[in-house]
């Protein structure tokens, strides 16, 4: 399955695209984690530091000539050959997690996209579309689980990036600003076709929520109480992972199971 995580900033879509990479590895899954926020912060989530993440693909500019722009011109193809570039510009990450015995863990590679704003010198269209390319094919070609956290707000969503993957997770925070950028979120994917949709509800220790009537709002929701143990880590690392609390794969259980996912 190949699912998108999207939200207003801050909301925790990171923190929960980390987690559920973990516990699906832990199942014996392969999974292509995708980093399309400009922050950048993925790959701390899941325990490597920035010196260890891979280039982000817009900053790889000989790379985007060299698969988009046709020779001599300044014309360039909208459907280059990518299928070697996943594992060239992917790092492993570490599984973390508790295994459970008799289960072959899986892999998990981190692919650093960035976005096309600030890609800078009239390059924006030809790193998007090698953006595009590339996630085209992990979603389409690649029998993996995909999850990619996306840049804060809309943005992907309008550049349609994701048009092809199988679910939306819309993370928020208990508030109006978050619910109303979820319902924002849950309007322009539903405009692409993307009517899975799961809305997840972080530091929230109500089960059945009553939310307000929001035109967009996913109608599924998973609430994600608030957790002690995080918030302390949170203090000194970015690595969100291998925190003693079993509530974290009992969310994730319920965001999949959602989906109608089985692991």
């Amino acid at each position: 399955m190949k699912l998108a995580f999207a939200g207003k900033g801050g909301v925790g879509k990171t923190t929960l695209t980390a987690w559920m990479a973990d516990y699906l590895a832990r199942k014996g899954q392969n999974v292509w984690l995708v980093d399309a926020d400009t922050a950048l912060s993925l790959g701390e989530a899941c325990g490597i530091d920035r010196s260890s993440l891979p280039e982000a693909l817009i900053h790889r500019e000989d790379l985007i000539r060299d698969r988009i722009r046709q020779e001599n011109t300044s014309m360039f193809t909208l459907n280059p050959d990518v299928s070697d570039l996943p594992e060239a510009l992917s790092v492993e990450l570490p599984v973390v997690g508790k295994v459970e015995q008799g289960v072959d863990v899986g892999a998990k590679r981190l692919l650093v996209m960035g976005t096309v704003t600030g890609a800078g010198g009239g390059c924006a269209c030809a790193a998007n579309t090698l953006l595009k390319a590339i996630l085209a094919h992990l979603v389409l070609e690649r029998n993996d689980w995909v999850l990619v956290d996306l840049e804060a707000g809309v943005e992907h969503l309008g550049r349609g990036t994701v048009a092809h993957v199988d679910g939306l997770v819309v993370v928020s925070e208990p508030s109006m600003r978050g619910l109303q950028t979820a319902a924002d979120v849950g309007t322009m994917a539903g405009e692409l076709g993307l009517s899975k949709q799961v809305l997840v509800l972080n530091r929230s220790d109500i089960e059945s929520p009553e939310l307000p009537d929001l035109e967009g709002l996913p109608s599924q929701v998973v609430s994600m109480p608030y957790l002690a143990s995080l918030a302390a880590r949170q203090l000194t690392t970015g690595n969100v992972l291998g925190l003693p609390d079993d509530e974290i794969d009992a969310v994730v259980q319920r965001v999949l199971a959602s989906f109608g996912a089985k692991v």
